[in-house]
């Protein structure tokens, strides 16, 4: 489904200013782009777009804009008419669309090319590979016979994942034999479920070998191929598979560590052709030293913005609109912490929700940044496969990581959700 674009509600940008093509999103990514004074193009599905965005949007283009037939000739159309300087995505499924626009209309930023190597799993570690770079074994799949030749090369444990896909949806670490079997299946199941876009990467799985070490995120922002390093994520990983339940920022990793693994994304970085704007890499701390998992080429989920924005007092989305159109001077070096911030998600036992006790409790106490109860009573709680089946968030602050994680579990212990069984 598509409509015409639509001129909004006029802003407060001043005629003359550049204009920002923001595709997707949250009503709070053209908020701060009309802050910054950028004149904002809205490229957004229609029933997400409402009377709350007027005051920021000065043109709109209400499409489906996964749908990239039915996108590209509107959104040239659009340009041609009204003109925009550079095309913006801060959502998973908006980063190829937005990388579609650009490379039709030339506008110099993310190359398709770059964005499809950061998508595709299975093409990244090709690239890597060839390269030299972070080698990590890795192959394709769709049996169980493939699997099990892969696992009897490389040994058992092994890590299976959709080639595509975000929010470590499908992402297993398979122990046994039996958990071999139960692959294909599985992803079977996940289509289904996840019908529609998401199920894009579910119908062959990359498997890889298993990365024992601790895990970080790092988060980048680069300005015409130069990276700057804002902030490095410890994460705390749980569950049946590799569902995130925790972050904190600053690392408490050593320096001398630190530094490797600022080296080796900015190496991975370059080897995928990144030159702008920001980038959300995880990477393993092995053995053998860092190695990446993946990336993306946008801002880390799971309010890793706020909390690097506690930490360090950038807001990474500020710089992702802003920068490549001179609203925003590009960071000099990499920004000293100032603080620090840590998140823990909510992850009740599956069920019915009877009860959920100790918000007020939660939000009065002073070393609260962000309380989110995404359940009340009624809700059903799914078991936890991936982000989208957690309850809610709890974020905190303190000097240092370890005040800032001792306070986020603490306030985390004071939520209760109690569930019953579904019958």
């Amino acid at each position: 489904m598509s409509r015409e674009a639509t001129r909004a509600r006029p802003g407060e940008a001043a005629p003359g200013r550049p204009a920002v093509a923001v595709v997707g999103g949250k009503l709070k990514v053209v908020r701060k782009a009309r802050e910054l004074g950028a004149r904002v193009v809205h490229i957004q599905h229609p029933d997400r777009y409402d009377r709350a965005h007027w005051p920021y949007v000065d043109q709109a283009l209400l499409v489906d804009y996964t749908d990239t037939a039915r996108l590209l000739p509107l959104a040239a159309a659009l340009h041609r008419a009204y003109p925009f300087d550079a095309v913006v995505s801060l959502t998973e499924l908006g980063l190829r669309p937005a990388a579609q626009i650009d490379d039709l209309l030339g506008l110099g930023g993310t190359t398709l090319d770059t964005v499809d190597l950061l998508l595709d799993k299975w093409r990244m570690r090709r690239r890597l590979a060839a390269l030299g770079l972070s080698p990590v074994a890795a192959a394709l799949g769709r049996t169980e016979a493939d699997l099990r030749a892969f696992a009897a090369a490389h040994g058992l444990p092994i890590v299976v994942k959709p080639t595509s896909e975000a929010g470590s949806l499908g992402v297993t670490a398979v122990r046994d034999a039996a958990g071999l079997a139960a692959v294909p299946a599985r992803f079977r199941e996940l289509a289904r479920r996840h019908a529609g876009e998401l199920a894009a990467g579910l119908d062959r799985f990359l498997m890889e070998e298993f990365l024992d070490g601790p895990e970080v995120s790092v988060e980048t922002l680069s300005f015409d191929g130069r990276h700057v390093v804002v902030a490095v994520t410890d994460k705390l990983v749980g569950g049946p598979g590799f569902v995130e339940l925790g972050h904190s920022t600053p690392s408490r990793h050593p320096a001398p560590l630190l530094r490797r693994v600022e080296d080796l994304v900015a190496a991975f970085l370059d080897a995928v052709g990144l030159r702008h704007g920001p980038a959300h890499t995880e990477v393993k701390l092995t053995g053998r030293g860092p190695l990446v998992v993946e990336s993306h080429n946008r801002v880390g989920g799971d309010r890793i913005n706020e909390l690097t924005e506690v930490a360090y007092g950038v807001d990474m989305d500020r710089y992702a609109l802003g920068a490549r159109l001179g609203l925003v001077e590009p960071l000099p070096a990499a920004p000293p912490p100032r603080a620090a911030a840590a998140i823990r998600f909510l992850t009740p036992p599956p069920g019915r929700v009877v009860e959920v006790t100790g918000a007020d409790r939660v939000r009065a106490d002073p070393a609260l940044v962000e309380l989110e109860l995404t359940v009340a009573p009624g809700a059903v709680v799914r078991p936890l496969t991936w982000s989208e089946d957690r309850a809610g968030h709890v974020m905190a602050r303190g000097a240092s990581a370890e005040e800032a994680l001792a306070h986020c579990a603490r306030l985390h212990d004071l939520i209760g959700i109690r569930t019953e069984a579904v019958t």
